[in-house]
């Protein structure tokens, strides 16, 4: 009799352990799309469970039902069922569509508008590849943010040891190596920074090799050198060493250029960058620039002010005057950060691809000067970075007490870098070829009338088979001249469809240089420039990836310990004495 009461015991409450079962098996698989053994025999072991309770309390007969004790334990059951239920749902739909509010200073967990827009202009599969024993948490997160914009993109978790056969596909060389693959192409993207030590995966690099993977070549970036001007070579401060470092990062090469020593400037340039040259250049290196840039080519000037590069004649044709003023921030931003009033702040940008995304962000350069601009024919011209009204162009700078002269001085607003596109007429580019090939027809017969009189001075008797062997090289000559047509006719229409240049004009260098190049936006100018001078805007331009910042907190030895004392002791002694107060004077 015992043993039966035990079992109808065991049978009333079968219900509870059933719920539990299949509650455990149900959650998981709703999370994570996946039915495994473990998951699927929790919910068929619950599932049984319920269904003997349910015959139970049919077998027991309809005064089961209306005792008070299971009505109270139903509502209790459905109760607790709904809120299970309700909780699931909660979970599921935050897995499935997970609402991110970033509070870090820098929207550190928050993909940057120039990765989301790269990331969702992705039309093909690209692959990340971690070639490592486990991932970092924190990779894994970055991976899954930039999933979350496109299914194109996908990464894995590769062990070397297990996955031989692709550990040597990719050529892996050692343990964390991070690879990215496009179609056929494949790039590390990070390694080892030394034995056994891995950095988090960045940001930065990765939205670099996503950007550079896709294109179909590479932009060739000549920066001047002869004549004073910065060197792209590793110094702590006067280099544009880092500027060089993060275009060669986002796919450019980056080459130097003496006009003098290369005789010219080559083919392949898509954009030369002069940065502050201190003495003046000669006039056929103004004169191949000038013809360069009337060919469609782009260039970049960062020109110091007191210092005359005899660029006049371009700057000239686009219709550029600059001021040997500097430029003076009287809103004292400078002074709050220890630079002065010489280096203005800039807060407020033009309407253009450069500077669409910096809204109010800061951009700073010391020791700057206007640019002004006039019309010109066929040159269009738009402001990027603008001064405030607070700031003027100061002309004596000897005196003890800088302030505004009305008579010698400029008031702002007023422009300290341009940006600006010339459309060139076809015409103008066809004359040139033409010219080109008059020139190259004219060397073709120079050297053929050479050939002709060198015949003449052969034996009579060996005329005949002197003539037929100078028959020859007419002929050859014919095919390389067609061959120079037809190559000529393909030039002539990739010229007709590059029928515009472009210039940007800042009045300052030192904002590139490495000791404030990293500095705020100074950086973003600086390669949102070149990438629109090289024509690689068909992607939205904006703020680079930005990296935590170090906001360490560094405490005393007495800090040290007081403050484990203070958490762990004094502060929850005080909350238990607060408590029994309470609890005393309510009673």
């Amino acid at each position: 009799m015992q043993k039966i009461n035990n079992y109808k015991i065991i049978l009333k409450y079968l219900f509870v352990p059933g719920l539990i079962l299949t509650v455990a098996g149900l959650v998981p698989i709703f999370l994570t799309q996946t039915q495994t053994i473990l998951y699927l025999t929790l919910v068929i072991v619950g599932s049984v469970f319920l269904f003997i309770w349910l015959v139970y309390l049919l077998v027991t007969g309809r005064s089961f039902w209306q005792k008070r004790s299971t009505q109270i334990g139903t509502n209790a059951f459905i109760s607790t069922l709904s809120l299970l239920t309700i909780l699931a749902l909660i979970n599921f739909i935050a897995v499935r569509y997970s609402p991110r509010i970033d509070l870090t200073e820098n929207q550190l967990y928050t993909l940057s508008l120039q990765t989301q827009e790269i990331i969702k202009n992705l039309d093909k599969p690209t692959k990340v590849y971690v070639f490592d024993k486990e991932i970092n948490p924190r990779d894994e997160d970055l991976l899954e943010n930039y999933q979350r914009y496109n299914d194109n993109f996908k990464f894995e978790l590769v062990d070397p040891d297990k996955q031989v056969a692709l550990t040597q596909q990719f050529n892996v060389q050692s343990l964390g190596d991070v690879y990215l693959e496009y179609e056929d192409k494949k790039q590390l993207v990070q390694t080892l920074i030394s034995f056994n030590q891995r950095e988090p995966l960045s940001e930065i690099e990765l939205t670099n090799a996503i950007a550079t993977i896709q294109k179909d070549y590479i932009p060739k970036i000549y920066v001047l050198q002869g004549h004073g001007e910065y060197s792209l070579e590793a110094n702590p401060e006067g280099s544009l060493s880092e500027a060089s470092k993060s275009l060669e990062s986002k796919g450019y090469e980056i080459k130097t250029l003496n006009i003098v020593e290369n005789g010219g400037i080559p083919d392949d340039a898509n954009v030369i960058i002069i940065a502050s040259p201190k003495r003046e250049l000669f006039d056929q290196e103004v004169t191949a620039l000038q013809e360069y840039s009337k060919q469609g080519g782009n260039l970049l000037l960062l020109l110091d002010p007191n210092i005359d590069p005899g660029l006049d004649p371009i700057l000239k044709d686009w219709g550029i005057k600059l001021d040997n003023r500097i430029v003076i921030d009287g809103s004292g931003a400078g002074n709050i950060v220890g630079l002065g009033p010489t280096t203005p702040f800039i807060t407020n940008y033009g309407n253009h691809p450069i500077t669409e995304e910096f809204t109010n962000s800061i951009s700073f350069y010391p020791l700057s000067r206007p640019v002004d601009t006039i019309e010109v024919e066929n040159v269009q011209g738009t402001s990027l970075l603008v001064t405030s009204e607070q700031m003027w162009a100061e002309s004596n700078l000897d005196s003890e007490e800088v302030t505004f002269d009305p008579q010698e001085d400029i008031s702002g607003p007023f422009d300290l870098g341009v940006a600006l596109t010339r459309t060139i007429p076809s015409e103008t580019v066809e004359n040139q070829v033409k010219e080109d090939n008059k020139a190259e027809a004219e060397k073709t017969d120079n050297n053929q009338e050479s050939s002709a009189k060198n015949n003449d001075d052969i034996d009579n008797t060996n005329k005949n088979e002197t003539e037929k062997n100078n028959d020859s090289p007419p002929k050859e000559t014919d095919k390389v001249t067609d061959s120079n047509k037809d190559e000529t006719e393909n030039n002539n229409n990739v010229n007709k469809d590059k029928i515009e240049s472009r210039l940007v004009v800042i009045g300052n260098s030192t904002f590139a240089t490495n000791n404030l190049f990293n500095q705020q936006l100074n950086g973003d100018v600086f390669l949102n420039s070149v990438q629109w001078l090289s024509n690689q805007d068909e992607q939205t331009l904006s703020i680079r990836p930005k990296q935590a910042k170090d906001r360490r907190l560094n405490l005393s030895p007495f800090q040290a310990t007081i403050v484990p004392i203070l958490s762990l002791a004094v502060f929850p002694l005080l909350g238990l004495i607060a408590a029994g107060i309470t609890w005393w004077r309510r009673r």
